[in-house]
């Protein structure tokens, strides 16, 4: 494992594309699941497993888009669109014996996979803010939107996996200084922030153009980029419950978004309710 940061952004994007990304232990087993009898998948309940995963996302997008570009001449951003493209048998024969987060970081300290858990977590959730919200608002297609969400953070996810000693030492730099702002930690740990290496990475991987623009927070003069970032800030911000001192004007700007007030967009989230299940899984 990466315990000490590359010389440019090419190295990082090397290390990454070069090896095998490993997805979620459950993510690898309910496909292995479905494998057994595939007369009874469709598209949409592959779909359901892919988009619970950042990882197994992007996986899929970057595998479909030579394809599509090829056949279709544009892009595809959805999953059901990429499943749709593949084909159901040629997609298992292409994801098969994946390796997986957990067996990755096993013999790493334990914090470093709770972190990249926790990311991952927060992550479902901002997709799951964004997805609500752009249903609410009519998108035209909210996939896109959930997606673009998921994979906000996709970047973290990586470097968890990959030099988890350095995101655990990024975290211990927030929780000493926290209001430091995290790209200046991120710059200082890695050479490079989050966002440097996430956007490059989308040009390496040939991803959506679309899905690229809806990432990049640069872009929130756009309705659909506003849905993401804020979905992904209230994530971030309620990940330890709803105390947290930011969470008052998010909501402000959230209940702006999809036309609601404050008191019926809190009663829409459940902050009212018993908040267990944002506790770490």
């Amino acid at each position: 494992m990466l315990d000490h940061p590359l010389q440019d952004i090419d190295a990082w994007l090397l290390l990454f594309s070069n090896n095998s990304l490993p997805v979620l232990r459950q993510t690898r087993r309910q496909i292995e699941e479905m494998r057994t009898d595939l007369d009874s998948v469709d598209g949409r309940k592959l779909a359901k497993v892919v988009l619970q995963d950042p990882i197994m996302t992007v996986r899929v997008l970057a595998y479909i888009q030579p394809l599509a570009g090829r056949a279709l001449h544009r892009d595809i951003t959805t999953i059901a669109g990429a499943v749709l493209m593949a084909g159901i048998e040629p997609f298992f024969n292409r994801f098969h014996e994946m390796p997986t987060i957990e067996g990755m970081l096993k013999d790493e300290d334990p914090q470093a996979l709770l972190a990249v858990l926790q990311t991952i977590r927060r992550a479902q959730r901002a997709a799951d803010y964004a997805d609500s919200w752009a249903h609410w608002r009519h998108d035209k297609n909210p996939e896109e939107v959930r997606i673009a969400a998921l994979l906000h953070d996709l970047a973290e996810i990586l470097v968890g996996c990959f030099a988890p000693k350095l995101l655990l030492r990024m975290r211990a730099a927030q929780a000493a200084q926290p209001g430091l702002r995290s790209a200046a930690i991120q710059a200082e740990v890695l050479g490079f922030t989050f966002l440097d290496i996430q956007m490059a990475l989308c040009g390496v991987w040939h991803l959506p153009e679309l899905l690229r623009e809806l990432i990049d927070d640069e872009n929130s003069e756009q309705l659909r980029v506003r849905n993401v970032t804020l979905a992904v800030r209230l994530a971030r911000h309620s990940a330890k419950g709803w105390t947290d001192p930011a969470l008052p004007d998010d909501l402000k700007e959230i209940a702006e978004l999809v036309h609601l007030t404050p008191e019926a967009l809190a009663h829409r989230l459940g902050i009212e309710q018993d908040e267990k299940r944002d506790q770490p899984q």
